[in-house]
């Protein structure tokens, strides 16, 4: 259940990028033109805000409980990978506002609700959109915020996840990118859809200390860390984080 107050859909006529302008193929937000770094990535103990304990979890034993109970549909961008498991490619948003701070989503496994964790605004690909495109629509789907695909830079990480998804395991190959915004305002949940509404209870904006404090999962693993560096914009190296298991 969405835990947060939720807004009347609006576009606010003061949210800006506050970064220049990224033109596709040119300059120095070119994504083509980056370069690829695979770093290392290591998992901070967390609790969440209130300073509750969470218990460790047999990841795998979730898994195999996941196999049992009966699959429910997926999005159309979804296929079939070479292993069975369903695969989709997906845009990914870091997004700073005014006062440095990060947005991020706090989300519960269904089946275990006590399990949640902090994660990045975005999710898959549609057919026909390109990466920067799925970055934009998602970021007004979950937020209300409305940034043109353009002023998004990046991608800035690359990461594969696996994880559960509608009550089977999935693989996503995703695209991080950064944008910053002012005056953002309230933030509107109007665009949820009913899997999200299902398993996203908040989002929030969190200072990079408050989220170094975190001791609930944040995903990417090492995020405060990996968002520090990109705090004055981003360099124009696309890092590969390599496999993340949620």
């Amino acid at each position: 259940m969405v835990t947060s107050t939720v807004c009347a859909r609006h576009e606010e006529p003061g949210v800006t990028s506050a970064w220049a302008e990224r033109h596709e193929g040119s300059g120095p937000w070119a994504r083509s033109s980056g370069s690829t770094t695979l770093i290392g990535m290591t998992t901070a103990p967390a609790t969440p805000p209130s300073g509750e304990e969470v218990p460790d979890l047999d990841h795998g034993a979730r898994h195999e409980s996941r196999l049992e109970q009966p699959r429910l549909s997926l999005g159309p961008e979804w296929v079939s990978g070479a292993d069975g498991v369903p695969f989709r490619r997906g845009a990914r948003v870091l997004l700073f506002d005014e006062l440095d701070r990060l947005l991020l989503v706090r989300g519960h496994d269904v089946d275990q609700p006590e399990r949640s964790w902090w994660f990045t605004v975005g999710g898959g690909i549609g057919v026909g959109e390109s990466s920067a495109q799925a970055a934009s629509r998602e970021l007004f789907e979950e937020t209300g915020i409305r940034l043109a695909p353009d002023t998004f830079q990046g991608p800035v990480f690359l990461r594969q996840a696996v994880f559960d998804f509608r009550a089977q395991l999935v693989r996503q190959d995703e695209e991080f990118f950064l944008a910053r915004v002012t005056g953002a305002g309230p933030l509107d949940y109007s665009g949820w859809e009913a899997a999200e509404v299902e398993f996203m209870d908040e989002v929030r904006w969190f200072d990079l200390d408050e989220l170094a404090a975190v001791t609930i999962e944040v995903f990417p693993a090492g995020l405060a860390d990996l968002a520090r560096p990109l705090l004055g914009g981003w360099d124009g190296v696309t890092r590969d984080l390599g496999l993340d298991t949620d």
